[in-house]
């Protein structure tokens, strides 16, 4: 599903007005009828002791008085209040105003401070409709809508927030001064970008997409080059087998990683790699820790190069070996446990650069290029970087707070500086590739905090790019897989402790999940 800003939105509802003729009121009907749906189909019970309906001025508004109009229709207590005049109101939103007045529903205005009938009706009904702002707020929320908003928040009734939960910016998640936590956000058409990343998904509640008929034309031909990452989407983007398939169908992944202390990375990474489905897995290691990954890893197989540095580190004068190593490999995982000796550094700067392989690019291999981002964009192949804020900051040499205000445009900033497809890691993924294309993860949670869980993705990752899935796709797909994986483990086992050995050994029933949704259509 297509994933947009503000202004993609607004741009989105004017074609389908202008270029299809459907007229601005049928969208606001169809949104106000499929919230008050929603309600009556979630909270029947709560919305028959009392519903309040709170609205604010321009077509979100509007929304809340088609909602009300319904609920009223099915005979349901409500109350509507206005925080905007009467006279104020235009368009579709005068309109519907003008309906539910004919028709007399409870309709109040409140213009001043005094927001003393509200309060009093919050504390008498069960479900707030929250209808005051929408995707187009941009400053800062005060006044009596400030006020209507922290009603509503300590009110502890359930919310059900039209379009946006008031007051939150729909490009960046960040209350504009203050937000309503929404129980449900139902949103027209699409989701919005500041939904699903933080802090923005923590005041959405659960996002519930409300279809108003907007055409798919418009949305596939209009919409923006970024996408959601959820189920729907991995049914459709993941790859089933034909039964007469073998390993050497599915790649031949090379693994460079490990150094003493850091073997775990190494042996992890190859577990990604090997749960992801590659056909054969070999780990490119310093010999000196090579009888450690021999007892380990069974199924992948080892290249042992003599050539190390004092901490056991591979040294730039293995270079040769590994190049002549990689004639018949597809793809390349770089960087986990990988070592900091400045010797390996520059066998890193030389492989990301040479190597005529798509390749993830991760941990001390990003550490490798902190701060020299052109090593990157010196590459002929596909390159996939995996970092977390900490180690974008120090590859852009950029303040870690300025990383996490935006993420996204972050993680477009930095493909832009390394010609590579940008993991940007963290609570609500976000992947951005030089062409262009960008996503958000919606899988994954706080277990997925511990230590390996990155080199088990970057395993994952290479493990895909070796099937044959183009790097973007490769990257999506593996961060998807990765926070499903740690979703079925924390129903399973509980919210955290797992580990990320367990979340590798989760991949194939993730992948199986995916694929009987597939198969079945229930996607």
């Amino acid at each position: 599903m297509k994933l947009v800003y503000a202004s993609e939105m607004q741009a989105l509802d004017h074609y389908t007005i202008e270029e299809c003729g459907i007229p601005g009121l049928v969208l606001m009907e169809n949104a106000g009828r499929g919230i008050a749906e929603l309600i009556l189909s979630r909270f029947a019970q709560e919305a028959s002791q009392g519903v309040v309906i709170v609205c604010g001025p321009g077509n979100n508004g509007g929304d809340g008085f088609v909602v009300a109009r319904h609920l009223f229709q099915k005979g349901y207590p409500l109350k509507v209040f206005s925080l905007t005049e009467e006279e104020k109101f235009k368009g579709d939103a005068q309109v519907n105003l003008k309906i539910i007045k004919n028709m007399g529903l409870p309709l109040y205005f409140l213009t001043t401070d005094d927001l003393s009938p509200l309060e009093e009706a919050l504390s008498k009904n069960q479900i707030i409709v929250d209808a005051i702002f929408g995707t187009g707020l941009s400053r800062e929320v005060s006044g009596r809508f400030a006020k209507a908003i922290e009603l509503i928040n300590k009110s502890q009734k359930i919310v059900v927030s039209v379009d946006m939960p008031s007051g939150l910016s729909a490009d960046t998640g960040r209350p504009l001064g203050i937000a309503v936590k929404a129980t449900v956000c139902a949103t027209m058409a699409l989701p919005k970008v500041g939904q699903l990343i933080y802090p923005g998904k923590d005041y959405v509640g659960e996002l519930e997409i409300i279809d108003i008929s907007m055409p798919a034309k418009i949305i596939a031909e209009k919409g923006p080059a970024r996408f959601c990452l959820d189920v729907n989407w991995a049914c459709e983007t993941i790859k089933p087998r034909p039964q007469d398939s073998h390993k050497g169908t599915y790649g031949h992944v090379a693994v460079l990683a490990g150094s003493q202390g850091k073997t775990g990375a190494a042996i992890l990474s190859c577990q990604g790699a090997l749960r992801g489905g590659a056909g054969l897995v070999t780990l490119v290691c310093p010999k000196s820790l090579n009888h450690i990954f021999e007892t380990t890893l069974v199924e992948a197989m080892t290249f042992p190069l003599p050539k190390e540095t004092p901490i056991q580190s591979l040294s730039y004068r293995a270079f040769d070996q590994i190049i002549s190593f990689m004639v018949g490999k597809k793809a390349v995982a770089l960087g986990p446990g990988f070592g900091l000796h400045p010797e390996t550094f520059e066998l890193v700067h030389k492989l990301v650069a040479q190597v005529e392989l798509p390749m993830v690019v991760d941990a001390d291999a990003l550490s490798a290029t902190s701060g020299e981002p052109y090593h990157l964009r010196r590459s002929q192949a596909p390159r996939v970087i995996t970092p977390h804020p900490g180690e974008l900051s120090r590859l852009l040499d950029v303040p870690k707070e300025e990383i996490q205000e935006d993420r996204l445009l972050a993680a477009r900033a930095a493909a832009k500086e390394t010609n590579a497809v940008v993991v940007l890691k963290g609570a609500a993924t976000v992947i951005v590739s030089p062409d262009g294309r960008e996503a958000v993860n919606t899988t994954g949670n706080p277990g997925l905090a511990s230590g390996g869980s990155g080199d088990v993705l970057t395993g994952l990752i290479a493990s895909l790019l070796g099937q044959g899935y183009e790097a973007f796709s490769a990257a999506c797909l593996g961060v998807f897989l990765h926070g499903y994986a740690a979703d079925i483990l924390a129903k399973r086992k509980g919210p955290w402790g797992y580990t990320a050995q367990e979340v590798a050994e989760t991949i194939p029933l993730a992948i199986k999940e995916l694929l009987v949704r597939k198969e079945f259509g229930k996607n």
